[in-house]
């Protein structure tokens, strides 16, 4: 979602960085570059203008003007004001409560809301809460067909009661289910339009009248822009929001509208929806989104994902590898296929910092992966051992076998040499971080 943003501010960033001292007029022509971004990237002129100001007043400060590193320190203070939008911390679920504790998501039709109401029945359970879905869009049988089957997909219940004939009715009667099953939390799904009608004020005002819902999440589709803050004020007095569930944060759209978003209604981002696939619904880290809309990448959260796609004989297997001087050919098409695993390769790439992509994105993305897997078990165990025996005619049989060309061969192997060389400069790092046994070729190290 942040790649254009992220380009851009990297170039600025190592304008700032090659400068030894900066002066107020420095500040001042870097800023401008910035505020440019930043709107050309749909974050709200307000909100540009308060990020703007906040950061001039602290750079052209003593602490960064007469700094060692004045560049750094420019780039550390928008950091912490971006982050500073977001929310400054992660803000956790509230699944305290008697039970069954109720979350209630609201949105337009569109917006990923029933699946998003699927994802935190998984989410929910993958944390040892038990879910019960339920959908309150009487009108609507697909909407109910909808939720039913990605409840079954992914093994969580669900509740359905034809006599219930308003969404009042149907929470009544889940709340009583889920105490019979004895379960822990119920995930109401509600009604959706494509835009905002009384009768869905109406049918909400009521719920929030007669129930308790202890988290009450407006899902917003992130890629909407600022359409997406009007919805937000619409839903305000309504249903008043105890935070925000980001969709589509996965997307090429412009990045600047999860600013405005957070910044113009005031709410926290609790989740974001990462992918389309039920798993991948994460609780939003604003000092990590902070880092990758700056192109400073997201490791952390890269490391938890290999962590959660880990057993333990997977781990044995990565201690093996961290701990070899060599990385071989059978080493790297074991990462290759745990990078399949781990989720899409743009995804994964978004994590990374700006200097360690370039040489990853030299793969070309998932086609490319597989060029590369067909290659590799195209080559004998001692060729994987030992890639400095491939001669001209070793190359030729190795395309043939995999149905590509000798050019596509050398091309790999030229690449192997490249990322076997920037394996060993993460290994030299992570000696002596604390998140050296993590894998991944030793990501952790950053």
């Amino acid at each position: 979602m942040f790649e254009q943003v992220v380009e851009k501010f990297s170039g600025i960033f190592k304008k700032l960085r090659s400068k030894g001292k900066l002066s107020e007029q420095d500040v001042d022509t870097i800023l401008k570059e910035l505020r440019m971004v930043l709107l050309e990237s749909d974050v709200h002129f307000r909100v540009v203008k308060d990020l703007v100001g906040r950061v001039r007043e602290r750079a052209v400060g003593r602490e960064v003007l007469e700094s060692v590193t004045p560049g750094e320190m420019v780039i550390k203070t928008f950091w912490e004001e971006i982050r500073r939008i977001l929310g400054g911390e992660a803000r956790s679920l509230n699944t305290a409560g008697a039970l069954p504790v109720l979350h209630l998501l609201v949105g337009l039709q569109g917006s990923g809301k029933t699946t998003t109401a699927a994802k935190l029945a998984v989410w929910l359970k993958k944390r040892g809460i038990s879910p019960l879905l339920v959908s309150t869009d009487t009108r609507r049988p697909a909407a109910k067909e909808q939720l039913a089957i990605l409840a079954h997909n992914s093994g969580v219940s669900f509740y359905d009661d034809s006599s219930c004939l308003t969404p009042l009715s149907m929470v009544r009667a889940s709340i009583s289910a889920a105490r019979a099953k004895s379960v822990d939390a119920v995930v109401v799904d509600t009604a959706g339009r494509l835009h905002v009608e009384k009768d869905l004020l109406a049918e909400l005002r009521e719920l929030m009248g007669e129930m308790t819902f202890q988290e009450r999440l407006l899902v917003l589709d992130a890629t909407t822009g600022q359409e997406a803050v009007k919805v937000a004020e619409t839903f305000r007095d309504w249903v008043d929001p105890t935070g925000l569930v980001l969709t589509k944060i996965d997307t090429d759209a412009r990045g600047g509208a999860v600013l405005s978003i957070v910044a113009q209604t005031g709410w926290p981002v609790k989740l974001v929806g990462m992918g389309e696939k039920l798993e991948q619904l994460e609780v939003f880290h604003p000092e990590r989104m902070a880092s990758r809309i700056l192109g400073m990448g997201d490791t952390l959260t890269l490391i938890e994902k290999i962590e959660r796609a880990m057993d333990e004989d997977e781990r044995k297997k990565v201690q093996k590898r961290v701990d070899k001087k060599e990385l071989d050919l059978a080493d790297f098409l074991e990462e290759l296929r745990r990078i399949k695993n781990l989720g899409s390769f743009d995804e994964l790439m978004g994590m990374l910092p700006g200097n360690v992509k370039v040489n990853v994105s030299q793969l070309d993305g998932e086609k490319s992966l597989k060029r590369v897997e067909a290659i590799i078990q195209s080559m004998t165990p001692q060729e994987r051992n030992q890639p400095g025996v491939i001669n001209a005619s070793r190359k030729r049989r190795i395309s043939s076998g995999s149905g590509t060309s000798v050019q596509e061969v050398n091309k790999l192997l030229k690449q192997f040499e490249d990322f076997r060389k920037l394996w060993k400069q993460m290994q030299r790092g992570a000696k002596t971080s604390p998140f050296r046994r993590q894998g991944f070729l030793g990501m952790g190290g950053f």
